[in-house]
């Protein structure tokens, strides 16, 4: 997410913290750890990954430990990094709430369709040649192509599914970014797309999402995809062009999925997949071996009464 280039004192001053390197550093971006870059600011709040903070691209770290500074980075040192993240994306990107069926900075091409009953939010780009059915809900900071299709209820921008547990209660990361839809995709109906927390969701061209689908944030589907209903995609996972997840397919957080990949119905995907295979199973394989496998399963009762006879 882009600021307004803002120096390291400033940003300790806006959050009342303690700061370590050159104060006049400018900083250009608030960001996740996955999608840091140079001017941006990222947060850490476990020792665990206090390593990846400090050595990735980002310019500075809101950290809750003082530690030694990288070279030509900027620490700010904060009790609570996660909250006072929330702030910041407040701050800079305040979510500014619409009250009319169609909000402020909205722009609609040529010979698109809007049903009456759908919601546009604020800053919102939509095509040429697009059909919006029936109590869609588009939510701020959505990007939407030409020859898009969206079904009655589904919803494109909510906030991401993403807490920190604070023992009696979850605190909400907030949710500063948006969603980009490309050209010819077509978003069944009760599908829900969430936005992104720093960056954008993104459905590349020509991907076709059945009913009921699931889309986390931050995440990004390739082109030429292909989702059946009930696919649940959680949040920062990459996956490639020309993949098929068919139905009730679960994908864990943080994965990568190349092009070509077809992961077969009810299967549970907890790790990266390989391009051009086909997978099934929970957790997924590939599918021949794990028919294979559960093939042979069948004989194990057979196995163990041949063995209690011996």
């Amino acid at each position: 997410m882009k600021i307004k280039p803002t120096s390291l004192k400033q940003i300790a001053e806006l959050l009342q913290a303690e700061f370590v390197g050159d104060e006049n550093l400018m900083l250009t971006g608030i960001n996740e750890i996955h999608v840091v870059k140079p001017g941006d600011i990222v947060f850490t709040d476990h020792p665990k990954y206090y390593d990846k903070a400090l050595n990735s691209p980002a310019s500075a770290v809101i950290i809750n430990q003082k530690v030694s500074c990288p070279e030509g980075k900027g620490l700010i040192i904060s009790d609570n990094p996660f909250t006072d993240f929330n702030r910041l994306i407040n701050l800079f990107n305040p979510y500014d709430l619409n009250d009319h069926a169609v909000g402020n900075n909205v722009s609609i091409g040529q010979n698109t369709f809007i049903h009456p009953t759908a919601v546009i939010g604020n800053n919102v780009t939509i095509g040429d040649n697009v059909v919006i059915h029936p109590n869609v809900t588009i939510y701020n900071n959505t990007v939407i192509g030409n020859n898009v299709i969206i079904h009655a209820n589904s919803v494109i921008g909510a906030d991401g599914f993403y807490y920190k547990n604070r023992g009696d209660s979850f605190e909400r990361l907030i949710s500063g970014g948006g969603v980009i839809i490309e050209d010819f995709v077509e978003i069944g109906a009760l599908t829900t797309i969430d936005r992104g927390v720093t960056e954008m969701t993104r459905i590349g061209a020509h991907t076709k999402i059945d009913n009921h689908v699931q889309i986390g944030h931050d995440t990004s589907v390739g082109n030429h995809c292909l989702f059946a209903a009930h696919v649940a995609v959680a949040g920062c996972v990459n996956i490639g062009n020309n993949v098929t997840l068919w139905g009730q397919v679960g994908v864990a957080s943080g994965l990568n999925i190349a092009d070509n990949v077809t992961v077969l119905a009810q299967s549970g995907v907890g790790k990266d997949l390989e391009e051009g295979k086909t997978y099934f199973g929970s957790p997924a394989e590939e599918a021949r071996t794990k028919m294979k496998e559960i093939a042979s399963l069948k004989n194990l009762p057979k196995i163990i009464a041949e063995l209690a006879q011996k």
